[in-house]
C-alpha cells in the first residue's frame, strides 16, 4: 500500500556553508508542528567543506527524515529545482542555510497554505549582524534590505500579488501544484557562484503564478533569522548586488514584459533599449545624490546611489542585448519573435520529474 504524501518538504539549498548550515538544522531541530507529516531535504551545490558530514551527522537521530542531495549545476535556482523535483510533499517551504528558523515557522507556513485562494506564503526575515551595520545603511525604510535579504512588513498579513510584493526566497512557501503549473525557477536570474550577484529568481516565478491566477501572501508568523556576515556590510557589495540586480531585471524584463506594476514594456517608448520613462528616474536620483551629499546625510546619498547603479547594470545589460535592439527599433511593440507564447516556451525552466534521481540516501 503507497504511503500518502508528506505535508510538507523543508528544502535548503547550500553551498560551502557547513559551520552555518549546522546551526540552521539546529534550529530546525525545534520546529513545533501539529500532527502533519514532513521531511527535510538539503541540496548540496558542488560544497567543497564538510557539508556532506555535517548533514550525516544531524541525520542519525533527527526528528524527522533528513535527506541529503547532490546537484552538480551551479547555481541557488538549480539546485532548488533538484530539491523540488526530489519532494512529494504538498506544500515545499524553502529557507537559506545561514537562517534560523523560529519553532513556529513552518506550522504558520503550512496553515496559511491550507486557505485555497493562497499558492504561496512568506514572512518576515530579521538580521543576525556578524558586525554593527554601517550608518550609509538606513534601517528605517526597506529600500535596500534586500540587499543582504532581510524583510518586515509589520504585523499585518496581506496579499503580496496585490501589494506587488514578493517574499525573500529565504522565507518562502509554496504549494506544489504551483511548480507543476508554471514550472521551476530560472538558473540565469539565481545566484551563482560568478562575478555578479543576481536574484530574479523568485520575481520572476511569481510572475508567471499571478499570470496564472495564482496568489500568496505575507504571513507574519512565519519569521526567520538570517545571518548577515560583515563582509556584505560594504559599500563594494551593495554596488555589486545593485549593479547585478539592474542586470537580472533586464533580462526578466525581456522574457516577462508586463512589469510588477503592470506596466507593459512592449507599448512602452525606448531609448537604446531601455524604457525612456527610466530616464527620469536617474535625473531625480543624481540630483538627490548630489544634495545629500552635500548636506552630509550618507544614508540618503548612497540610497540614490544605488538606484543609479541599478540603471547601469540594467542599461548594460540591454546594450548586451539583440533582442532589447529589436524592441526599442519596434518603437516599444513587441515582436512576434518575443511573444508571450514563445517566451514561456523558451524560458519557463520546468522541474524535471527525474532530476537528482538515485542520489538521495534515506536516514
Amino acid at each position: 500500500m503507497t504511503a500518502p504524501p508528506l505535508d510538507a518538504t523543508l528544502l535548503i539549498a547550500t553551498y560551502n556553508r557547513a559551520r552555518l548550515l549546522d546551526e540552521t538544522l539546529r534550529s530546525i531541530r525545534a520546529l513545533r508542528v501539529q500532527g502533519r507529516r514532513w521531511e527535510v531535504i538539503v541540496v548540496d551545490n558542488n560544497s567543497t567543506d564538510d557539508t556532506r558530514a555535517v548533514v550525516e551527522r544531524h541525520a542519525r537521530d533527527f526528528p524527522v527524515p533528513l535527506r541529503y542531495l547532490f546537484e552538480a549545476r551551479q547555481g541557488r535556482s538549480s539546485a532548488l529545482n533538484a530539491g523540488i523535483a526530489a519532494s512529494q510533499a504538498r506544500v515545499i517551504a524553502m529557507t537559506d542555510d545561514d537562517v534560523r528558523v523560529e519553532p513556529g515557522w513552518l506550522e504558520a507556513a503550512c496553515a496559511a497554505l491550507e486557505d485555497p485562494a493562497l499558492a504561496y506564503a512568506g514572512g518576515p526575515v530579521a538580521p543576525i549582524w556578524e558586525a554593527p551595520p554601517p550608518a550609509w545603511l538606513d534601517l528605517t525604510r526597506g529600500d535596500l534590505w534586500g540587499t543582504i535579504a532581510i524583510q518586515d512588513h509589520g504585523t499585518q498579513s496581506f496579499r503580496y500579488d496585490e501589494a506587488c510584493k514578493v517574499p525573500l526566497g529565504a522565507n518562502m512557501a509554496a504549494r506544489r501544484s504551483l511548480f507543476a503549473s508554471v514550472g521551476g525557477f530560472r538558473a540565469d536570474l539565481g545566484r551563482t557562484s560568478g562575478r555578479l550577484v543576481m536574484g530574479q529568481e523568485v520575481p520572476e516565478l511569481l510572475m508567471r503564478a499571478r499570470a496564472a491566477g495564482d496568489g500568496g501572501a505575507y504571513v507574519p508568523a512565519m519569521r526567520v533569522h538570517h545571518h548577515i556576515p560583515s563582509k556584505r556590510l560594504t559599500r563594494a557589495y551593495f554596488r555589486r548586488w545593485w549593479f547585478g540586480k539592474g542586470v537580472s531585471r533586464a533580462a526578466l524584463e525581456l522574457v516577462q514584459p508586463v512589469t510588477e506594476l503592470g506596466v507593459d514594456l512592449r507599448k512602452t517608448p525606448h531609448v537604446l533599449g531601455v524604457p525612456r520613462y527610466m530616464y527620469g528616474s536617474v535625473v531625480r536620483d543624481m540630483g538627490g545624490w548630489i544634495r545629500n551629499l552635500v548636506l552630509s546625510r550618507p544614508a540618503d546619498a548612497f540610497r540614490h546611489e544605488m538606484m543609479l547603479t541599478f540603471f547601469a547594470g540594467y542599461v548594460w545589460a540591454r546594450l548586451r542585448s539583440r533582442r532589447s535592439r529589436t524592441i526599442a527599433g519596434t518603437g516599444g511593440q513587441s515582436p512576434s519573435s518575443i511573444s508571450p507564447t514563445a517566451r514561456e516556451k523558451n524560458n519557463q525552466m520546468a522541474v524535471p520529474p527525474t532530476a537528482g534521481a538515485g542520489r538521495t540516501w534515506p536516514t
